[in-house]
């Protein structure tokens, strides 16, 4: 099952009671045996890939674990992005100091890496408009990355400016696609949620 979350749902309950609503618990309300195969942070929307069986969730499970499932988001970053296409290479570790923050870490983090495309440039407000296609899939990557390379997404709580922050109601990122094998017969599927900013 294919599902396009709203911004602003967990994509799993939390501990505590008022982190109940979310994408699983709403989902188990009328698919019991739905399975999470992968997960989007709070605040990003777009499509999620949902297992109804225990083989299913195996299938899918593997597929990810052996990178063959691919996936682009689409955000609006901070600032005019320099040239039109590039590739990010920088390893994520946690910030024991900063959590639930990650950072970027040569020395201790896990390899991540991520490609990206300019598709506009927006002049107000001064932002740019990019299609992300990531290589891994580290928690915070995208966000990670796009401070790193100087442009923080809109709407980014953890690694944005205040400016950046206060630039959009919402954060700016939107998973758009997701191409995977059907778990029986093995298809190639390519699935589509366009991005609603």
């Amino acid at each position: 099952m294919l599902i396009n979350k709203p911004s602003g749902l967990l994509s799993l309950s939390g501990k505590n009671p008022l982190n109940k609503d979310s994408v699983h618990f709403r989902l188990v309300q009328d698919f019991p045996t739905a399975n999470l195969v992968h997960r989007l942070d709070l605040g990003t929307s777009g499509i999620m890939l949902i297992a109804l069986s225990k083989l299913a969730n195996a299938n899918f499970t593997k597929q990810f674990q052996m990178q063959s499932v691919f996936k682009t988001y689409v955000s609006i970053v901070a600032g005019h992005v320099a040239g039109d296409h590039g590739q990010i290479n920088m390893p994520i570790a946690k910030d024991p100091l900063l959590f639930p923050r990650l950072k970027t870490c040569s020395v201790n983090g896990k390899q991540a890496q991520t490609y990206y495309e300019v598709l506009e440039r927006i002049q107000r407000p001064l932002s740019s408009r990019i299609r992300y296609q990531p290589q891994t899939g580290r928690t915070h990557q995208l966000r990670i990355h796009s401070q790193h390379m100087g442009h923080p997404i809109l709407g980014c709580d953890l690694y944005g400016t205040k400016q950046s922050y206060e630039a959009a109601s919402r954060l700016m990122l939107h998973a758009e696609t997701l191409e995977f094998d059907h778990p029986v017969s093995g298809e190639r599927l390519l699935s589509e949620c366009s991005s609603p900013f």
